[in-house]
């Protein structure tokens, strides 16, 4: 099972790859056109505004996952394992309850901007909101299972050590052995 797990989060990092590329090759793109030879491609402007918002949301998960946000390790370093501990459950819980806010705010949401298009390529906007739905859903399940983990036990002193800053993530400790 983790190595589907795995697997899914190194698709979704060479996604962000791929967005990242897009990206960059449409606005240089257009610079060129519009500084050599005075035109532009609208659908390259929108398009790259699409793929920044879903490069950013993607990305919120895997940082996520990673224990790359920015977090209150002047206050959790100092804990013991129990205070830690105490720390990342409540940070859990508010993560599932402010990531359920918006995934179903995003739900109730869509169905109006499905009905809307984008200007240049036609789009439907359900396309570029949508994303709410992956971002808010992912946060609530890597949250329940870390909950589900610290409340049965099984959390792991690199994970404690990850979430209270004295490492910079995960991938950073499987690195190091």
């Amino acid at each position: 099972m983790q190595k589907a797990v795995d697997l899914f989060y190194r698709f979704l990092e060479l996604l962000m790859i791929l967005l990242l590329s897009g990206m960059s090759i449409m606005v240089f793109g257009n610079v060129i056109l519009r500084y050599a030879f005075n035109s532009g491609l609208t659908v390259s402007d929108e398009l790259s505004r699409y793929f920044f918002v879903w490069l950013t949301f993607i990305g919120a998960v895997v940082g996520f996952r990673d224990y790359a946000h920015m977090g209150v390790e002047t206050v959790v370093v100092r804990f013991g394992r129990n205070g830690r501990l105490i720390c990342m459950a409540l940070s859990n819980i508010l993560i599932i309850a402010c990531s359920g806010i918006f995934f179903w705010g995003t739900w109730k949401q869509l169905p109006i901007n499905t009905s809307m298009s984008a200007p240049v390529t036609g789009l439907s906007m359900g396309w570029v909101y949508g994303i709410g739905l992956f971002t808010g859903g992912g946060c609530v399940i890597i949250a329940l299972e870390r909950l589900l983990r610290v409340l049965t036990g099984r959390i792991t002193e690199e994970e404690i050590g990850a979430f209270a800053g004295e490492h910079t993530s995960l991938e950073h400790l499987a690195e190091r052995g």
